[in-house]
């Protein structure tokens, strides 16, 4: 079978507009052969266009999220360019959905750069982490240099990309790349728990918001004032609703009710 005849190296399932990408490789620690580097993007780009979801979670079959590209197949002489378009920033395709990367084991190299191209993340206590891209004499491409130290700082992820050391989750979580640590059984309904509570709320804000930080973080400080004002006065002027305003209150008051 080649590769693009592979279509089971990923498994999506969606319900309640939450859409839950797996990474299917189990017996190769879901190592990123070229038939999964094509398959995450396309199945991403087609969660993002589906009405039907809000939200992406993407994790791996157990017992590891993702080792990284598939040595083997480098080995065994296929090519070690990487299959995503050489324009794309990462993994992932541009969307406008909330992607969760549920970590529920070891994430290492290209699996690293897999997970920090999620929006955010949550780990189960088995995850770790580790960039190993100089043990193994290689350069990362998918944006491990910009979106490392912007979740650990420059001298924490330089530290992690010259060592190739490996933290685990609970470290991860006081260096601020996780956002939660919880048990492993635990892992998916937290993170659907938190998909739902995105869910409950105005999706074209959400998107906004997202479409808001991503333009800021790849710009400086002083640039990204002026897009968020910018884009303040722009919503306010054609897609602000005063008669859902009060509505939107109450349900705010509620909701602060039953988390306080």
């Amino acid at each position: 079978m080649t590769d693009d005849a592979a279509t089971d190296v990923i498994r999506v399932e969606v319900a309640d507009r939450v859409a839950v990408v797996t990474l299917d490789r189990p017996a190769q620690r879901n190592a990123l052969n070229r038939a999964l580097q094509r398959r995450i993007p396309q199945a991403i780009e087609a969660l993002d266009a589906d009405d039907e979801v809000d939200v992406i979670i993407l994790t791996g079959a157990d017992p590891a999220f993702c080792a990284g590209v598939d040595l083997k197949e480098l080995g065994a002489g296929a090519s070690n360019d990487l299959v995503l378009p050489k324009d794309a920033r990462g993994p992932l395709p541009p969307h406008t959905k909330p992607v969760i990367g549920a970590i529920n084991g070891v994430a290492i190299t290209g699996g690293f750069e897999l997970a920090l191209a999620c929006d955010f993340l949550v780990a189960s206590e088995r995850a770790h982490f580790a960039d190993t891209h100089a043990r193994v004499g290689v350069m990362p491409g998918w944006g491990l240099t910009v979106l490392l130290p912007q979740a650990v700082g420059v001298r924490r992820a330089r530290e992690m990309s010259t060592t190739g050391n490996f933290i685990d989750a609970e470290t991860a979580l006081a260096w601020g790349l996780v956002n939660h640590v919880v048990a492993h059984e635990d892992l998916m309904t937290t993170c659907r728990g938190l998909a739902l509570d995105i869910v409950s709320n105005d999706q074209d804000g959400v998107r906004q918001m997202l479409d808001t930080y991503q333009r800021t973080s790849l710009t400086t400080a002083a640039e990204g004032w002026a897009i968020e004002a910018e884009v303040s006065r722009a919503w306010a002027s054609t897609r602000l609703d005063p008669t859902q305003i009060e509505a939107r209150r109450q349900a705010i008051v509620a909701r602060g009710r039953r988390q306080v």
